[in-house]
């Protein structure tokens, strides 16, 4: 500062000329500042949150500092002042999508100095550690790195670790930096200080390495002290098979770990068992051969064998069925590798990971207890059998393991994919103790892949081998279809109708082979090919109730158009309407402390031809883009399907267009059918799940499953979506999910959801609606159409159009019957009457002449007539005319009586024997 001449820095320190680098996190340096917070400024119930956020912090670690692992949002903070522009450069380690990790810039106004785009960390390869750099511009600058952990299940999550935080662009260095200690600068004029090598130490500013005593010492590289060796336990050593020799036997040894920090030399040290013990060699794993010599060799193309016999010609009309099958572990095959990787130290470096142990293959030693141990399968592409072409989206092949763990600890085992190499994501991991099991991961796309299985035996900073005998078994891996794969068995295969010999030709898609003749025909209408086998008519499936399958045959579909017969009623239902992907907002729901986040459903359930519409990103990104490129190339940040899930985590402050979309799931990609019953393979809608339907109009219910099987789904996941007739919901209207279940399922594997839209009611048929007639006004009358209500139907067909027709005929015959009718009920009158006062005068006539008799007992009785005699008054009026009346005629049809005829009665009495 004195002659503001640059100098050489001396021995034992380091200088970066114009930046400063932060290098040692034995604690946190001067400057660093932690600040916990919660993700969203409203928190949720504060019983939700009972401990809050004040324990959460970046933890120094040594060589780098790690994140939090909760649920909390932490910020570590420092700030710089620039004279000029410079850069900020870091390490990091980023492995887990359950956490959000950003860094970026502000002034000294607390304004963001980069874009919301730039500040999101990509994430890393399971022990690899990434670079990151952004450029500073002169002044105040506050950098913060901030991780956000999502805490959905009890699993826990891998934090982010961050070292060597390198900032260039202040105006001079005033002061050279020492060394740390476990490095060292032997020279002037030093930008960094070298790493002492294992079995020395040094001090902080040290010139040189110290050695540590050989016989009793030992330290690790970059330590800063040596360490007594203890006595060897059985925790120092493990064994290897040999290859076989020619003898076919197989040699079991027992080596030290190394580098061996044990002494055998102290008095409760234990020795190295003996090696050489000699056991019979497993055979060859499928597909491949001895040939006597000490080693297994694949078979030649077009030949196969399943390990205990010579390699064969495939038969005529039959083809090699290729992949890999390991079920016997004598030597790690050609396209296998393991290591060892630590991220706050090397001991493990270059050890192997997994050793084999014959009818398995099993973690190694390591060198500490939260190393990571590595095994790698590389396969170069995966392609279907010659017979089958394989349409756009179909299966191409799968990976099964059977494995089983054994741990005392929080031991993870971690089944990891990369695809052509481009990052590295973990499909499934399982924690703790697990039974012998197996898994299976399907294959929908030609690709170079890496498949990765890491275990560790605790993820907490342990440098020693307590849980050295936690475990993982691995006893089978099979990949099928496999590019450069060898055979174990031979499959049919389809022959040109033209060519000699058995040359298999590709069947086109949706084509089998036909048993009789071995040539390629296409499948029934509304079947799909089977994944699995292509020989004979029964490798067509028949596609489920109300569905079809595509031109391929590789899918079932529904065309989005529904029939249903219901009391003689045919109910056609159209939801092509509805085809579009439908989106639903579900929550808020809370984090054990407070994290406010929303689950996040599209659902693609009917057209397209069985392309799944329905898009799920895995990235921060907006989520209300519904429109995303399908076929994108960051293909393992994109899951399509009929129906996904994301877990949407709102931003703090600028709502949803600027929310995190993570942990993005396939609900259902395999469609199964649709009906209104309640009930299809094994998926049961309960009557009570959704409220009771307003009409008589049955719900129609589509059903998916997903072909991905998870620890705790292992069938896989299922999806019901039931639509719902709802005149009120217009246009696409809304979907919902069981109040019983807020998240959309109960047991986390199958789904349900109510879809109502006026979109959903039937088409509208004659059924629908009903005429009136209206009154005949000036000859004429109008028949008018109307809908019945309420109107449960539409589209369809239109109401017929208002009807006018004469009615003057119709008014005519009217008249004439009304007069008829009037004239019958005055005849009917007059005829009642008549023969009524008829009774009456003859019951009177009788009456009289019982009284006479009577009277005149003892006088003989004179003549009776019933005419009128001399002295009687003729009670009704006498009409004398020359022609006889209408109602004369009548009378002497009804009397059918003469005009001298006259009537004469018996009398009887009582005294009749004295007469």
């Amino acid at each position: 500062m004195k002659n503001q001449v640059c100098s050489k820095c001396g021995e034992g320190t380091y200088s970066l000329g114009s930046g400063i680098k932060f290098d040692e996190w034995d604690e946190l340096p001067a400057g660093f500042s932690n600040i916990a917070t919660f993700m969203d400024t409203v928190v949720g119930p504060s019983d939700s949150r009972p401990d809050g956020c004040n324990n959460s912090s970046w933890i120094p670690r040594g060589n780098y500092i790690e994140s939090n692992r909760d649920d909390c949002t932490v910020s570590l903070i420092y700030a710089v002042h620039l004279k000029k522009s410079g850069y900020v450069f870091f390490e990091y380690q980023y492995v887990d999508n359950n956490i959000f990790f950003e860094f970026f810039i502000q002034n000294d106004q607390c304004q963001e100095m980069d874009t919301t785009t730039d500040k999101w960390v990509k994430l890393t390869d399971n022990g690899e550690w990434g670079s990151h750099s952004v450029m500073l511009k002169s002044g105040t600058n506050i950098l913060y790195w901030r991780t956000t952990g999502i805490l959905m299940g009890s699993k826990a999550v891998k934090p982010v670790l961050v070292k060597n935080i390198t900032i260039e662009g202040v105006a001079y260095t005033s002061e050279c930096f020492p060394c740390k200690p476990g490095t060292f600068s032997n020279k002037p004029g030093p930008f960094n200080c070298q790493v002492c090598p294992r079995n020395t130490y040094s001090e902080k500013g040290a010139k040189e390495c110290i050695r540590c005593k050989e016989d009793s010492q030992f330290s690790e590289e970059g330590s800063s002290e040596c360490t007594e060796r203890p006595p060897c336990n059985t925790k120092d050593y493990f064994q290897i098979h040999t290859p076989c020799d020619e003898e076919g036997k197989t040699q079991i040894m027992y080596k030290w770990i190394e580098p061996k920090i044990c002494r055998e030399d102290l008095t409760d040290a234990i020795r190295l068992p003996p090696s050489g013990e000699k056991k019979d060699c497993p055979p060859c794993n499928p597909g491949f051969y001895n040939n006597g010599s000490s080693s297994c060799h694949p078979c030649p193309p077009g030949t196969f064998s399943d390990g205990t016999k010579d390699c064969r010609p495939c038969p005529a009309g039959t083809e090699p069925a290729l992949g890999f099958e390991y079920k016997w572990w004598n030597v790690l095959p050609g396209n296998m590798k393991t290591s060892c990787f630590n991220v706050g130290n090397s001991k493990c470096d270059g050890m192997n990971g997994w050793e084999v142990a014959g009818d398995h293959i099993q973690s190694g030693a390591g060198g500490s207890d939260n190393d990571y141990l590595i095994l790698n399968l590389h396969i170069p592409g995966f392609k279907p059998p010659t017979s089958m072409t394989g349409a756009t989206g179909s299966e191409l092949g799968r990976i099964t393991f059977v494995f089983e763990t054994l741990c005392s600890a929080d031991c993870v085992l971690y089944f990891m994919v990369d695809i052509n190499r481009k990052s590295t994501n973990v499909v499934e991991s399982w924690g703790g103790t697990k039974e012998k099991q197996a898994y299976t991961h399907i294959i929908f796309k030609n690709a170079t892949f890496t498949f990765t299985w890491a275990f560790q035996r605790t993820n907490q900073g342990q440098d020693n081998r307590r849980f050295i005998n936690d475990m993982v078994k691995i006893y089978s891996i099979t990949a099928t279809n496999a590019v450069d794969g060898v055979a174990s068995s031979c499959r049919a295969c389809a022959l040109g109708s033209e060519q000699s010999g058995s040359s298999c030709v590709p069947c086109p898609p949706g084509h089998y082979i036909e048993k009789e003749t071995n040539q390629c025909k296409e499948c029934p209408p509304d079947t799909y090919l089977s994944i699995h086998q292509v020989y004979g008519k029964e490798a067509c499936i028949p596609c489920g109730p109300g569905s079809k399958s595509n031109q391929d045959h590789s899918v079932c579909y529904s065309d989005c158009f529904f029939y249903h017969e219901k009391e003689n009623q045919s109910l056609h239902y159209d939801f092509s309407n509805l085809s579009s992907v439908g989106s639903l907002m579900n929550g808020p729901s809370f984090t054990s402390k407070g994290t406010k986040y929303f689950h996040f459903f599209n659902i693609s359930f009917c057209g397209h031809e069985g392309k799944k519409m329905a898009l799920c990103t895995n990235n921060i990104t907006d989520f209300t883009v519904k429109e995303i490129v399908a076929g994108s190339d960051d293909y393992t940040n994109l899951v399509g399907a009929f129906v996904c899930q994301s877990t949407i985590i709102p931003s703090e402050s600028k709502g949803f267009r600027a929310a995190l979309s993570s942990q993005s799931i396939i609900l259902a990609d395999t469609f199964l059918g649709v009906t209104v019953e309640t009930t299809l393979q094994n998926i049961n809608i309960k009557e009570d799940m959704f409220p009771v339907p307003p009409s008589q109009i049955p719900d129609v219910h589509f059903f998916y499953k997903s072909s991905t099987t998870t620890t705790s789904c292992i069938n896989g996941r299922s999806t019901a979506v039931k639509m719902r007739c709802n005149p009120t919901k217009s246009g696409a209207g809304v979907i919902s999910v069981p109040s019983k279940c807020p998240a959309g399922t109960c047991d986390g594997c199958t789904f349900y959801f109510l879809w109502e839209s006026a979109e959903a009611c039937p088409l509208c048929t004659e059924h629908d609606f009903h005429e009136i007639e209206g009154a005949c006004k000036r000859g004429f009358q109008e028949t008018l159409y109307v809908w019945n209500e309420p109107k449960w139907c539409i589209k369809g067909i239109s109401l017929p159009e208002k009807k006018l027709a004469t009615c003057e005929t119709v008014d005519f015959w009217l008249k004439v019957g009304a007069g008829v009718g009037a004239f019958t009920a005055v005849l009917l009158v007059a005829l009642t009457c008549y023969f009524w006062k008829k009774n009456q005068k003859l019951e009177y006539k009788y009456s009289k002449l019982v009284m006479t008799t009577n009277s005149k007992e003892c006088e003989l009785p004179a003549a009776d007539s019933c005419a009128i005699m001399e002295g009687e008054d003729n009670e009704e009026e006498v009409v004398y005319s020359n022609k006889q009346s209408l109602l004369g005629k009548l009378k002497s049809l009804a009397t059918k009586e003469k005009e001298d005829h006259f009537e004469s009665v018996q009398l009887k009495t009582s005294r009749s024997p004295n007469i």
